[in-house]
């Protein structure tokens, strides 16, 4: 049995609408997958923003290949991305 247990209807302008269906139709999934999927983006719980950014530094901070750049530089470009994300 399905964990889907409620049902939604919704209206959307035609411009959302065929965005929605065009990334259904590239992804292979319903309309209706791409739907919960932006939610649950949107609505993400804390704990997967968290593991999601642990994840992100972790791999902006691997030394694969070789030594990389020291902890300042790594420091700097974080901040250099942080500050352009931040309004």
């Amino acid at each position: 049995m399905s964990g889907l247990e409620r049902r939604l209807q919704i209206l959307l302008d035609q411009e959302r609408h065929s965005l929605v269906e065009s990334e259904a139709a590239r992804s292979g999934r319903s309309v209706a997958a791409v739907i919960r999927e932006a939610i649950d983006l949107r609505f993400a719980s804390d704990v997967a923003v968290r593991a999601n950014a642990a994840a992100a530094f972790l791999e902006a901070t691997s030394d694969e290949g070789g030594p990389g750049e020291d902890w300042a530089d790594t420091k700097a470009a974080m901040e250099s991305d942080l500050e352009r994300r931040v309004p």
